[in-house]
């Protein structure tokens, strides 16, 4: 079975704070939900037509996995710390080759 990538864009931050609740909440909850962060912040170069957005990238040991950690209590708790409209994002949970 190939590992899962989620991968999330921050289009835009409207309320910093909120992001920053929510982080202290999501990383722990993603983690326990066997989650590893690869790789999190501005991207260093965007290349045709990339924006430099926050990009968050974690590794699963499967879709069904990054899955659960999403639908987990201690997830929904840290998007409820986000609350609405503080952030625009895209997350996009793929497959590995």
């Amino acid at each position: 079975m190939a590992n899962a990538y989620w991968i999330s864009t921050y289009r835009s931050i409207t309320n910093p704070e909120a992001l920053a609740a929510y982080g202290k909440l999501a990383g722990p909850a993603l983690q326990a939900g066997g989650g590893k962060f690869l790789a999190r912040g501005l991207p260093a170069i965007a290349k045709e037509g990339g924006l430099l957005e926050r990009t968050v990238l974690i590794e699963f040991e499967s879709v069904a996995q990054a899955q659960a950690a999403y639908a987990s209590p201690a997830y929904q708790e840290a998007l409820k710390a986000l609350g609405k409209g503080n952030v625009e994002r895209d997350i996009r949970i793929i497959e590995g080759v």
